[in-house]
């Protein structure tokens, strides 16, 4: 400590040194130290230290004073308040002197100070003091000051202190705006520039009061309009104050916008500019306020988008002669004397009005098919704009209506909606044609700029409209191959014209190119042979689609030019590791393709991919190469690399890299398909020797990938397993079909294994002994499998087997309970493909297990009955349906119906529809609600068979007097909506709305399953009720209040306990909101949505779970508006966070408690990701709270931690 301050009393003294150089050095040390995080000073080292620096502010030499103002910033933060005080106090008083050099470094040495202070979430009273030192000695300095400059800088530091600490001054808020104001109507343009910033960011933080006054001020002013320049800089204002607290400017745009409006008729330039520019920020910024002005803003835009008053477009021979405008333009101007080009100011207005409507298009998507009419043409006539600058914004414009428009294409391309004449993408498919041809002349452009704007154009239109542009090829490829060939090209253009080449080609027929290849060849060919790694890449993904498309036509003449560019990039190994894979992929596309035409240079080739099989970082792209020519119809040779090549894929396979044990697994099991006889039994050990490890539940589409590879092998090469029975592999398969997670394809797989290897006769692998190694472990009743998942795994592996052997079918003894399980369900499985009528104690043994004391062997006997029953009709559903009639059982009876319902063909069950429908009838009004619901799921799949009369049928049943059948019924057409399309589609359509009436049904259960249902609707198959919205969404919003009259008070014993019967039907009807963001946002009227989730966050435990969901996915779908609700949203969130769990309460109600702060605080970090939230006040102070309260502090980090390693890991993975 004492050497510290004897080496810095030593620095002080050389600082007073005469020689600039010592006072230089001697600065610079003491910056070095003051670094330092163990520095302490005394008060005497501190009071010289700061006193030594302030001078050194004033010292003669420049440099030695820039290094004194890098100093403060660590000082302020090493030193005690009045010592930073006093740093501030001498910098204020030096801004205001003659000096100017001493201005300029004490307002650099102002904004270090501002710079180094705690943020203001920190709640730290340093940082408050300071800040109020200041402003009262700018806010003079604002208002006096004759010199401009002064006043220049303190608005600018004023600007940087609000931006920052703006919450800490909120009572000096009203004197900052009385000092700013005035200054509005400055004579200097630059001081009313800094004013509008610093208003821009006094507007964030400002209290309700103030907002008013400014708000006030500004229409009264616009109101009055004394002169232009003063009302451009009010419209300016106006922009600004929206552009950073559009959420707070909303409820006053019905009085502003008409007086904008009525500024654009005015003829100034500069005025139109900034009105179309205000309108602009109020678009973006206040989109539900802003939406009747819409349609004014569009015709406005319109209107000055074509606005050039001193340029003569001559249309008639504009197509003709486009040259000939250039020549226009200079006869025009001679003749027009007094409005020379230099003083146009006519394209700033078009450009506004360009930007204008881009944001338009991109925040309003709902009146798509409006911009498609009025809109797109428009732009699409100003690509030949004269400015370079206003054509690169109305292509952005062009390019954001195609970007809104290719979202939509999950409920577009819905079959009911094509059905509704114009959608956006038809009407779009109709200006393709004008689009090309004013795309057409602008690819011939000298400008670069222009030609990469059209390359983004085509490059987007294609993603949205695959296929659009095949009549117009011929018209585009000269264009194209233009920029390729240009001497004058930027390496970006090249690259973005050979991206645009590729995904044309991709998403085109390839016939429509064929006639184009001897034209696009050369220029590609070139441009692989380019310097630059990135064109050569983009170059190499072209020449593979022209590989791939060879079949259309006749590639002799190009092979070799193909072939030669590429093995030259192919064999250099000191290029990009992006070259280098897409040289290894298309050389495969080349082989694959036109492998017979090379016959002299292939065996080079080959050699050349196992070099790049041995390297580390090439080898999954040659993985995927191989495979590409091992499928090759030409049956390329490729026994000369097999040798090599086969051992190390199969050490591949124990690689921890899943992407390439996937490719090598495909890879090897299509060289076995088509090289069988190259492949040696050697090759094949070394192969199975890797394999066990991979069979495991841990990863099940590697175990899928194993297992078709094993099918492969047991029909290529059946000699080779023989050793499985001694092996690893059938342990582990086995261990496989016990475990709970095995389904899907897996399954598929494994069935498919078991089939073909009792195929094979292999000895020791026969059908008893394959069915020994299964059944085993349930006979020897040792251990009872772990989980009922497992018992059907089994016996679909029984069944598989059963079926491929028919001749041998086992005999079985049911005894113990899992033995009978697994009996039941192999005997359904059995049924369900092998008609087992001719067993007649089949249907008694069945029965019996019907009364087993074992919930699980009841459901697996139904299981058994209905599969049985799918294996033949006739013999078995009459008796079922008998059953169900006569029987008590009458839940497992129907579990059996709904399996045959499920699993038979429909031409099989059409005869029996009528019987069954009328059973099932008699059902629906059972007390029981399992019975119901299985009634209902029946009822559902039975109308799937015959919509046209059972629909009309369950439509009658809603007028049913019982509920029970109203119920029943309207969960009966949840199982009639799939994700995938079906006939009975438009039939539901028509009269889901009915259905949904029940709604409003006087039943509880009744309008829960309504909600039900409609979530699932708005799940699967959002078309249907997208019409319906405006109907159905008051009574949604209606179910999500809290009822007190479903409120009841139950005693157990001595205490009360409440329950809330509306709970269920509030959590319904939450889910559907949630639902409805993903697939219906844009037909939401967001602001409503929010009142009821501010409801919801004031709920139950499970609906503010929900809500909290809603609330982060709303912040990231539309910002803007939660941004405009923000402080009603945050104290429910704070009430959840600081709300305490009294000290006596079950262990539940702590972890619930915790969970739900969990969840509060996910919903905050999401609205912190919206940039403008944490400038208000109230979440300001929610933060500092968070950050004080250890607790909170510690799940909010751990929170923003996961959050963005989240964002990290879905980058790596796109």
């Amino acid at each position: 400590m004492a050497s510290a301050s004897y080496h810095i009393s030593n620095l002080l003294e050389k600082m007073t040194s005469s020689d600039k150089d010592f006072r230089f050095m001697a600065t610079n040390d003491l910056m070095t130290e003051l670094q330092k995080d163990s520095i302490k000073l005394d008060d005497d080292s501190e009071r010289k230290v700061v006193r030594m620096i302030l001078k050194l502010l004033e010292d003669k030499n420049g440099e030695v004073q820039n290094l004194a103002v890098k100093c403060l910033g660590p000082l302020v933060s090493k030193v005690k308040e009045y010592q930073v005080e006093t740093i501030v106090d001498t910098l204020c008083t030096n801004m205001l002197s003659d000096k100017e050099q001493l201005r300029d470094i004490s307002s650099i040495g102002l904004k270090t100070v501002i710079g180094e202070l705690p943020p203001a979430s920190s709640g730290s009273a340093l940082a408050a003091s300071v800040c109020k030192k200041i402003t009262g000695r700018l806010t003079s300095a604002i208002a006096k000051q004759e010199d401009v400059s002064v006043q220049l800088e303190a608005l600018d530091i004023m600007a940087d202190m609000l931006c920052r600490q703006g919450g800490l001054l909120v009572n000096f808020h009203p004197s900052i705006l009385s000092c700013l104001l005035p200054q509005l109507t400055s004579p200097r343009l630059a001081v009313r520039k800094r004013t509008i910033m610093a208003l821009g960011h006094l507007v964030m933080s400002c209290g309700n009061l103030v907002f008013i006054d400014l708000i006030e001020h500004l229409l009264t002013e616009l109101g009055r309009n004394d002169n232009m320049s003063t009302t451009r800089t009010y419209i300016q204002c106006t922009a600004a104050i929206s552009r950073q607290a559009g959420h707070r400017i909303g409820e006053y745009l019905e009085k502003i916008i008409p007086l904008v409006v009525k500024f654009c008729n005015v003829d100034d330039d500069e005025l139109r500019e900034y009105c179309i520019q205000a309108f602009e920020s109020f678009v973006r910024r206040c989109p539900k306020e802003v939406y009747p002005h819409v349609p004014t803003v569009i015709s406005i835009c319109l209107r000055y988008l074509t606005y050039d008053p001193n340029y003569n477009f001559d249309d008639e021979d504009e197509d003709d002669n486009a040259m000939d405008a250039e020549q226009n333009d200079e006869d025009y101007q001679g003749s027009d004397d007094e409005y020379s080009d230099d003083d146009d100011m006519s394209w700033k207005v078009r450009r506004a009005a360009a930007k204008c409507l881009d944001a338009v298009v991109s925040t309003r998507h709902e009146m798509l098919p409006e911009f498609y009419r009025s809109v797109s043409p428009a732009l699409v006539c100003r690509f030949k704009e004269r400015e370079e600058n206003v054509k690169a914004d109305v292509f952005h414009a062009y390019l954001s209506l195609l970007k809104q428009t290719r979202p939509a294409q999950s409920w577009l391309a819905d079959p009911d909606a094509m059905e509704q004449g114009e959608t956006p993408l038809t009407m779009l498919q109709s200006q393709v044609p004008m689009i090309v041809k004013a795309l057409h002349k602008q690819l011939k452009e000298k400008s670069v700029k222009t030609r990469q704007c059209c390359f983004n154009m085509l490059t987007e239109l294609v993603n949205v409209l695959p296929g659009a542009l095949t009549q117009h090829i011929p018209v585009l490829i000269p264009g194209i191959i233009f920029s390729l060939n240009d001497k004058s090209s930027s390496s970006n253009l090249k690259i973005d014209a050979l991206a645009c080449l590729h995904v044309i080609m991709v998403t085109h027929p390839a016939h429509a190119f064929h006639a184009h290849v001897p034209a696009l060849v050369p220029p590609v060919v070139a441009c692989v042979g380019d310097p630059f790694y990135k064109i050569t890449s983009e170059a190499l993904l072209v020449t593979q689609q022209l590989v791939k498309a060879s079949d259309s036509f006749d590639p002799s003449p190009y092979i070799n030019d193909l072939f030669t560019c590429t093995i030259k990039r192919l064999k250099a190994a000191d290029i990009d590791q992006e070259v280098k894979e897409r040289a290894i992929s298309c050389m495969g596309q080349i082989i694959c393709n036109l492998g017979d035409r090379l016959p002299t240079e292939l065996p080079g080739t080959l050699l050349i991919f196992l070099e790049r099989l041995k390297n580390e970082i090439t080898r999954l792209t040659t993985v995927k190469a191989l495979t590409l020519i091992a499928g090759s119809p030409l049956k390329i040779d490729l026994r000369p690399v097999l040798p090599d090549a086969v051992p190390i894929l199969a050490s591949f396979l124990r690689k921890n890299q899943r992407a390439l044990k996937l490719c090598t697994l495909a890879a090897l099991d299509i060289l076995l398909r088509n090289y069988s006889s190259a492949v040696t039994p050697v090759m094949v050990d070394a192969v199975l020797a890797e394999l066990p490890p991979l069979i495991s539940e841990s990863d099940m589409h590697v175990s899928q990938m194993a297992l078709s590879f094993l099918s492969t092998l047991a029909v290529t090469h059946p000699s080779s397993l023989g050793q499985l029975s001694s092996g690893n592999i059938l342990q582990q398969l086995i261990a496989l079909v016990r475990s709970p997670l095995l389904q899907g394809g897996a399954l598929a797989a494994m069935l498919d294994f078991y089939q073909a290897l009792v195929a094979t006769e292999t000895p020791g692998l026969g059908y008893m002994d394959l069915l020994r190694m299964l059944t085993g472990p349930v006979y020897s009743q040792s251990a009872a499998l772990p989980h009922k998942q497992a018992y059907c795994s089994i016996a679909k592996c029984v069944a598989a087997l059963t079926r491929a052997c028919p001749t041998e079918g086992p005999a079985k003894v049911i005894c113990s309970h899992s033995i009978r399980l697994l009996a039941l369900l192999s005997l359904g499985e059995v049924g369900h493909h092998v008609d087992l009528s001719s067993q007649p104690e089949l249907k008694t043994v069945i029965l019996d297990a019907f009364s087993s004391s074992s919930e699980e062997v009841k459901s697996a006997a139904s299981y058994a009955l209905g599969s049985i029953a799918v294996g033949n009709l006739p013999e078995y559903l009459p008796f079922v349906l008998q059953e169900i009639s006569s029987s008590k059982r009458q839940y497992l009876l129907l579990h059996s119906l709904k399996e045959i319902i499920s699993s038979a063909s429909v031409s099989g069950l059409k005869p029996y529809v009528e019987s069954v429908w009328s059973l099932l009838l008699k059902h629906c009004e059972c007390q029981e609600e399992g019975t119901r619901n299985v009634v209902a799921e029946c009822l559902g799949k039975l109308t799937l068979i015959d919509p046209e009369t059972l629909l009309p049928r369950l439509k009658g049943y809603l007028l049913s007097g019982s509920s029970y059948a109203r119920s029943s019924v309207v969960t009966a057409v949840k199982f009639t909506i799939s994700d995938q399309p079906q006939p009975i589609d438009p039939l539901l359509k028509n009269c889901i709305g009915d259905f949904l009436k029940t709604l409003e049904d006087p039943d509880l259960n009744v309008r829960r399953v309504a909600l039900v249902t409609f979530n699932s609707a708005a799940h699967n198959k959002p078309s249907l009720i997208r019409e319906l919205l405006d109907s159905v969404l008051p009574q949604l919003y209606n179910e999500t209040k809290v009822r007190k009259e479903l409120i009841r008070e139950v005693e157990m014993g001595p205490f009360k306990h409440t329950v809330d019967d509306g709970l269920d039907l509030r959590k319904a009807a939450f889910e559907c909101m949630y639902t409805l963001l993903d697939s219906c946002l844009d037909r939401i009227d967001i602001f409503t949505f929010l009142n009821h989730v501010e409801d919801g966050l004031k709920d139950h435990y499970d609906i503010k779970m929900l809500t909290f969901l809603m609330l982060a996915r709303l912040s990231s779908l539309c910002p803007s508006a939660v941004l405009q609700r923000l402080d009603r949203l945050v104290e429910p969130l704070r009430a959840t966070c600081t709300t305490k769990v009294k000290a006596n309460s079950v262990k539940q109600e702590f972890e619930k408690q915790d969970e739900l702060k969990r969840s509060a605080m996910r919903a905050v970090v999401a609205l912190l990701t919206i940039p403008e939230a944490e400038k208000s006040p109230l979440m300001s102070e929610f933060q500092s709270q968070i950050s004080s309260n250890q607790e909170l502090a510690a799940i909010f980090d751990s929170i923003q931690r996961d959050s963005s390693s989240a964002n990290m890991e879905s980058m790596d993975t796109s």
